[in-house]
C-alpha cells in the first residue's frame, strides 16, 4: 500500500490528525527560511506529546509512523544532533547535499531531488539511491523551483518521477492534492508520496478534512 507523509506540519493537534487519518510519515521543517519551520524544541515538544497515540497505533494495528526532519545544507553534524535532541527517526536532505552527507547519516537520511528534466533526475538518482534507510525512501522527487526548497505547491515531472519508481522507492512529492494524487500513485506507481501545501489552509495550517481526504485517495481508500 502506498506509504503517506504528511510534510510541513506545525501544531500538535494537525500531527495528531495526520496519524488517525492513516499517515505513515510526519514531517518537520528543520529550515529557518521555511514558513513552516520550527525550532528544535517546538518538534521535541509535538513528538513527546505524539508518542502514545504512535506507540498505540503501533501495538493496535502495526503501522509504524516515523517522523522526519526536512534540512537544506545543513553539515551532517548538525542533522544528527538535531535528530538526537528532537527524537526524529529520519532526516529529509532538500539542498544540494553531497552523498557523502548521506554516508555520514548511517542510514537515517534520504535525499530529495528536484530535477528540471529526467536525465538530470536519472543521473542524481544514481548517486543518492541506496544510501538511504533499509526500510524507508531511497529518493523523493519533488518539483523544481529556483529559489523555494519545497512547499511550492509546484507539480513535479511525473514522468521523470514513473522512471525512478521503477528502480527505487521513490516518495513523490509537488503539488499533490486530494483531488490527483489517485491520478498520480497511478500514474507513477511510487513507494509513497508527500503532501504540504495541499491540505493547508495557510502555511504550517492543516485542513483536517482535506488531509483525511488526500490519505484515502493515496491508499485506495
Amino acid at each position: 500500500m502506498t506509504q503517506v507523509k504528511i510534510c510541513g506540519l506545525t501544531r500538535p493537534d494537525d500531527a495528531e490528525a495526520a496519524v488517525r487519518a492513516g499517515a505513515d510519515l510526519l514531517g518537520f521543517i528543520c529550515y529557518p527560511p521555511s514558513p513552516r519551520y520550527l525550532p528544535p524544541e517546538a518538534i521535541a515538544a509535538i513528538l513527546a506529546d505524539l508518542r502514545p497515540l504512535l506507540d498505540a497505533v503501533a501495538q493496535q494495528d502495526g503501522r509504524r509512523v516515523r517522523t522526519v526532519g526536512v534540512f537544506v545544507d545543513e553539515t551532517p553534524a548538525t542533522v544528527a544532533q538535531v535528530l538526537e535532541s528532537t527524537g526524529l527517526d529520519l532526516a529529509q536532505l532538500h539542498g544540494g547535499e553531497p552523498p557523502a552527507a548521506l554516508v555520514a547519516l548511517a542510514g537515517r537520511g534520504f535525499k530529495a531531488l528536484r530535477p528540471t528534466h529526467r536525465l538530470e533526475a536519472e543521473a542524481e538518482a544514481e548517486w543518492y539511491a541506496g544510501l538511504g534507510p533499509a526500510d524507508g525512501p531511497d529518493l523523493l522527487v519533488d518539483a523544481f523551483h529556483p529559489q523555494a526548497y519545497g512547499g511550492t505547491g509546484r507539480r513535479a515531472d511525473w514522468e521523470a518521477a514513473a522512471a525512478l519508481a521503477t528502480r527505487y522507492r521513490l516518495l513523490l512529492a509537488g503539488g499533490l492534492t486530494p483531488a490527483n494524487v489517485a491520478e498520480a500513485v497511478a500514474r507513477v506507481r511510487p513507494w509513497g508520496v508527500d503532501v504540504s501545501s495541499g491540505v493547508e489552509t495557510a502555511p504550517g495550517r492543516k485542513d483536517h478534512t482535506a488531509l483525511a481526504a488526500f490519505v484515502a485517495a493515496a491508499k485506495g481508500g
